[in-house]
């Protein structure tokens, strides 16, 4: 049974889901202008904050599903397979099972389904006036933007681990990581903080 979570336990969470989210940005940036060992680190920090959005998912579940009692146990189904799928790409590229396309299809794939969970948290609190407008707003520009990775899936089924190999329409589910890796990352820690304010 998933218990009742203080705004002050939730808070936290939702912070460090933040911030290790910001890290894996500013290690991809150095990645790009350094060089190794960014890039593990950052694909080390995108699975680390996978699990925490599912444990965030997880903990907000019970305020959630008061205010949409099927939607929401929809949506932490997501959330928690969004997470796995999203640590499971990471692991990919750690260990070296795939090359970093793939791993970065199945990366943002799981984002996705974290992206849906946070559209329809967002949504079903736009409606419930549970919280504030903004951070409802923000949260369903974000979980729409994070859903473009659903279209990596076809190329995650077909194995394509080059840019140049893969649809135009799969290249364009890789633009999902303006969302997890960016906006996810500041929407989370506003939201910590308005929970820690509580």
């Amino acid at each position: 049974m998933i218990g009742i979570f203080s705004p002050f336990t939730i808070g936290p969470v939702a912070l460090a889901t933040g911030v290790t989210g910001l890290l894996a940005l500013a290690f991809i940036i150095l990645f790009f202008t350094v060089g190794q060992p960014f890039g593990t680190l950052n694909d080390i920090c995108i699975g680390l904050a996978a699990i925490l959005s599912g444990l965030l998912a997880w903990m907000v579940y019970p305020q959630y599903h008061a205010q949409a009692p099927l939607n929401s146990q929809v949506m932490l189904i997501l959330a928690l397979a969004g997470a796995l799928v999203a640590l499971v790409g990471s692991v990919l590229v750690v260990f070296g099972v795939t090359g970093w396309f793939l791993a970065g299809l199945t990366m943002a794939a799981g984002y996705a389904l974290i992206g849906l969970w946070l559209l329809g948290l967002s949504y079903s609190a736009l409606h419930s006036h549970s919280m504030s407008h903004g951070l409802v707003i923000f949260g369903i520009v974000i979980g729409i933007l994070m859903a473009l990775g659903l279209l990596a899936i076809p190329g995650i089924f077909r194995g394509i681990d080059a840019w140049d190999t893969a649809p135009w329409y799969v290249n364009l589910g890789q633009a999902s990581g303006l969302g997890y890796l960016i906006l996810y990352p500041i929407w989370c820690i506003w939201l910590g903080r308005i929970f820690l304010l509580k």
